[in-house]
């Protein structure tokens, strides 16, 4: 690992101390952003209103406003982009590849599969279970398709997660050219990324297995600098690198599956996030899981307010992400060509 890239271990503290407190504010002052605005102070008492039964003189419409509506919004935000963000970190780990993120291995798009089928065919199914399932067979298919070239490497991984991808995306075409309208609509949804249709009952929905999943790859922070070594390395090392391995991969399905059927399709958050982080506090994923779940959650909330603020009408949050997230990953690639950027 290049030196330059390596903080110091002075003032370290400081930056993570940064990074969580920023993430923080951010989503605190989102709260109060919109086409309603409100000032910051009313999240604070609209709070001790909701926990404690206050009464703080909020009108009833206001209050439904801020409650109801944009702060469930604000924390299924939170909750996917801190999934998202933690199992790119993970997955970019597991491959030992700097240039995979959920959405370019292909899981995204078997979530959107598994909720696009549920949604047409098997509706006592759960979303979040059909999401979690295809999300689990697109990681493996996508690997499984890699290896066919004898080594998997970060050509082959990418080339393949590409060959999935457009693969699965093409079937919930097919799925959306073969339902009725209504449900299409739901399907359209799921594609384009949008948290527009938050409620409470989808952030319960959601927080469970978002829940697990993190608190599985907050768990593995420490086996995942093993498995970012060579596997032969990894092996001498007393590292089940196969079993560990799914295990990490079952776990970005779960909380990606999930964060899927939530709000649909949001690119790049995975492959933004745990870069910034990591060129802020180094590569150890100590440090790299728990940083990329703050930062995650208060980057994809940012540009859920920005998809709710930009215009009159709401814009999926899908476009927000992949118009800053195409122009960095074209930067990571330069960087790969010029030798400017090396991964343990």
């Amino acid at each position: 690992m290049p030196s330059k890239i390596l903080p110091s271990p002075k003032g370290l503290w400081r930056k993570e101390a940064f990074i969580v407190t920023a993430s923080i504010l951010a989503i605190y002052l989102s709260l109060s952003l919109g086409p309603a605005g409100f000032k910051p102070g009313l999240a604070l008492k609209v709070l001790w209103v909701k926990l404690w039964e206050g009464d703080s003189g909020i009108s009833p419409g206001i209050l439904n406003i801020f409650w109801e509506i944009r702060t469930p919004r604000v924390l299924l935000a939170a909750l996917v982009g801190a999934a998202l963000a933690s199992s790119g970190a993970a997955l970019q780990a597991v491959f030992r590849n700097p240039l995979v993120d959920p959405y370019l291995l292909g899981l995204s798009a078997g979530g959107a599969l598994g909720c696009a089928v549920a949604v047409a065919w098997l509706p006592r199914v759960p979303v979040s279970l059909a999401a979690f399932l295809f999300a689990y067979l697109a990681a493996f298919l996508t690997y499984g398709v890699a290896r066919l070239s004898g080594e998997v490497s970060r050509i082959s991984l990418i080339l393949s997660g590409i060959i999935v991808s457009a693969g699965l995306m093409a079937l919930v075409s097919l799925i959306k050219f073969m339902v009725d309208p209504h449900r299409m609509a739901e399907i359209v949804t799921w594609m384009m990324g949008s948290f527009a249709l938050s409620t409470w009952e989808v952030v319960k929905q959601t927080f469970p297995p978002v829940a697990l999943g993190l608190a599985g790859l907050y768990l593995l922070r420490f086996r995942l600098n093993l498995l970012s070594l060579p596997e032969d390395e990894a092996r001498s090392l007393g590292v089940s690198v196969e079993k560990e391995r799914a295990a990490v991969m079952g776990l970005a399905a779960l909380v990606v599956g999930a964060g899927v059927a939530a709000a649909g399709i949001v690119g790049w958050v995975g492959l933004m996030v745990p870069h910034l982080v990591r060129l802020s506090v180094g590569p150890d994923h100590r440090r790299l899981i728990p940083l990329s779940m703050c930062t995650g959650a208060g980057l994809l909330v940012v540009s859920d307010t920005l998809a709710r603020t930009l215009t009159a009408f709401d814009l999926p949050v899908g476009i927000i992400t992949s118009l800053t997230g195409i122009p960095f990953f074209i930067y990571l690639l330069k960087q790969q060509r010029t030798g400017g950027w090396e991964y343990a």
